[in-house]
């Protein structure tokens, strides 16, 4: 029997929805998006736009007497962060020479479906190596959360009030005295056993007093400061349960957020005293953006030009979004106990 390439395309996507659950729960980030909320979808426009409440919209006028004038000045409080979409994609390819060495329509899926893993895989980790590090040589128009690769980077290794990025088109120096637009940051300062848990509070008590939805998520650390937390901890270990993720793994967790160690961790490693070893993430103000018709859409298998194969594209159409930035934190040079 012949294998059509309606079958083979029928088959991709049967494929797809298996591995796309599974994608997102592969990557610390895009595992704990999945579960926080931190993930919406568009359906279309040129551009994501996220409304920001970062300034006073009006003053409070108090009566002591009574005939004290009301204070009616007013400004537009919210603002909008733009951010343009990014789109790529990766093809599964399937020749000619492997259908014939392959015979039998089994035999045919059996490397469909090794082929399609072994693209969400790229997919997953290019998407996770720029979101976290901002370094990926291919998703260039990706957004990070690197706001020293990047001077459009969400966060920064600067004290609340001194940073200068410019994210969504926002400038953080203009908003600098804006509680909402200035993510938190302590460091260890290479001393985890002294200096770390006190470094984690400060963040945590910081990030949760701004943030005007919920409390931190989620901590993204290195391994090697994963090793360092629960070294210090040790007996006092607390874990809860991520049944959403995976039924049953326990994750170890800071004040109720979970910490989970991912491999592009740490980050910034060769620019001296800036090396990021955790993110403090609260998905209330940071979202991945999907459009809803591009969530890993699969096309049609094709005979390729100039070539004897079969090839369809995995095509994704997404970006990394901020609405408030007061309710992240990044904790600096903890890698070192």
């Amino acid at each position: 029997m012949a294998i059509t390439n309606d079958l083979l395309s029928t088959t991709l996507r049967a494929i797809r929805d298996e591995y796309v659950d599974q994608l997102y729960k592969k990557t610390a980030f895009l595992s704990a998006a999945k579960q926080f909320n931190g993930i919406e979808y568009e359906d279309g426009g040129t551009k994501v736009t996220q409304p920001l409440n970062i300034v006073e919209h009006s003053s409070i006028t108090e009566y002591p007497t009574g005939y004290e004038p009301t204070n009616i000045a007013v400004r537009d409080a919210l603002r909008g962060a733009d951010y343009i979409w990014t789109d790529f994609s990766a093809p599964v390819v399937i020749t000619h020479k492997e259908e014939l060495e392959n015979r039998g329509e089994r035999a045919i899926v059996r490397i469909l479906e090794a082929r399609t893993q072994n693209v969400f895989g790229i997919l997953r980790r290019e998407t996770n190596k720029q979101i976290l590090a901002g370094n990926s040589t291919v998703l260039l128009n990706l957004n990070t959360l690197n706001g020293v690769a990047s001077t459009t980077g969400f966060l920064e290794n600067l004290d609340a009030g001194s940073q200068t990025n410019t994210v969504g088109g926002v400038s953080k120096l203009t908003y600098q005295n804006t509680r909402g637009w200035q993510n938190q940051r302590a460091t260890a300062s290479s001393a985890f056993g002294t200096n770390g848990l006190g470094a984690m509070n400060d963040i945590y008590i910081a990030a949760n007093n701004v943030a005007p939805v919920g409390e931190i998520n989620v901590i993204i650390a290195s391994l090697a400061l994963m090793n360092n937390y629960k070294k210090k901890l040790q007996a006092q270990e607390r874990y809860i349960d991520e049944k959403t993720l995976d039924a049953g793994r326990m994750a170890l967790a800071f004040a109720g957020a979970m910490v989970e160690q991912d491999s592009d961790m740490p980050i910034n490693t060769a620019v001296g005293t800036n090396e990021f070893s955790a993110y403090f993430l609260n998905f209330s103000g940071i979202k991945l953006v999907i459009h809803s018709d591009a969530d890993y859409a699969t096309g049609d298998f094709v005979m390729g030009q100039g070539n004897q194969a079969r090839v369809a594209h995995i095509y994704h159409k997404c970006q990394l979004t901020a609405r408030h930035l007061g309710g992240q934190g990044v904790l600096v040079d903890a890698d070192t106990f």
